[in-house]
């Protein structure tokens, strides 16, 4: 017999701030749904679904996903460099110098 509802969560990590946000969902919500239902819209306005990638614990999906009892839905900040780039960067920069 199951459940009507899940356990989930919703995790956001801001510049400045961070939450995890624990909710109780009835099953067959999405995660736009949960994150919706979370409130975490609301206390990080620089949240945009349409242009912030989301994913369920380190993996990228859609927001019509259908979650699971104990999923953790992540919603990831937009990257400012490119990961190569930077490690390139990092590697000039590490690398010692000579006259």
């Amino acid at each position: 017999m199951g459940t009507d509802y899940l356990h989930v969560s919703v995790a956001y990590v801001g510049e400045d701030d961070q939450i995890l946000r624990p909710l109780d969902v009835r099953v067959g919500v999405r995660v736009r749904e949960a994150i919706e239902q979370s409130g975490v819209l609301a206390r990080f306005p620089e949240i945009d679904l349409a242009i912030n990638k989301v994913g369920i614990f380190g993996r990228q999906v859609k927001l019509d996903q259908l979650l699971e009892d104990g999923d953790r839905v992540e919603i990831y900040r937009p990257l400012i460099a490119d990961p190569k780039e930077a490690r390139k960067r990092r590697a000039r920069e590490d690398r010692p110098r000579h006259p």
